[in-house]
Order: structure tokens, then sequence, then C-alpha cells
């Protein structure tokens, strides 16, 4: 990979990263209005926007362990994401085609 085909890559994904986190929560605000759906909510916002945050911060690093650490989290983020879609799919506070995002 050249320089520049890097360069876009990295454009690409802290565009796809930060749309990941603006569609979460757009999601989010289509839960209803209760304990559990409020939950839910807070950490699907909180995991997703983390993604993006920890993605750009890579981008960034210094180092290549720092780089390593910031692309781990933003990985385990992105996979909590996953799991309060899933959970909140499994407790109905969403359509299956709500969740396609």
């Amino acid at each position: 990979m050249t320089t520049s085909e890097l360069a876009a890559f990295k454009e690409k994904m802290k565009l796809r990263t930060k749309r990941f986190a603006h569609d979460c929560v757009k999601l989010s605000l289509k839960f209803p209005e209760n304990l559990l759906a409020s939950h839910i909510s807070k950490q699907l916002i909180r995991c997703s926007t983390s993604v993006a945050a920890n993605y750009r911060a890579s981008c960034v690093a210094q180092t290549i362990p720092s780089v390593i650490s910031k692309i781990s989290i933003a990985i385990e983020e992105a996979d909590e994401s996953e799991f309060w879609i899933e959970f909140a799919l499994d407790e109905n506070l969403i359509a299956q085609q709500q969740a396609q995002i």
C-alpha cells in the first residue's frame, strides 16, 4: 500500500466510523421511553462514539504500540456496539429493519 493509498484509507475509515456513531445515535433515539431502553441507549451511544474517537486517535498516535492500543479499543467498542444492538433487538426495543445500520 502506498503512502497516498494509506492516507485515503485512513480518511475513509474516519468517515465510516463517524457515520457509524451517527447511525447508532439515530437508532438509539428510536428506542421507546423506559428504563431498559434508556440504559441500552446510553451504552450504545457511549461505545459507538468511542469507536470513532479511538480510530481517530490511532491515526495521530506517535508510536506503533499506541496505534495498536487505540485500534484495539476501537475494535472492542465496535463489538460492544453490536452487542447492545443485538440486546435491543432481543428485548424488542427496535425492529430488525431499524437495526440495519
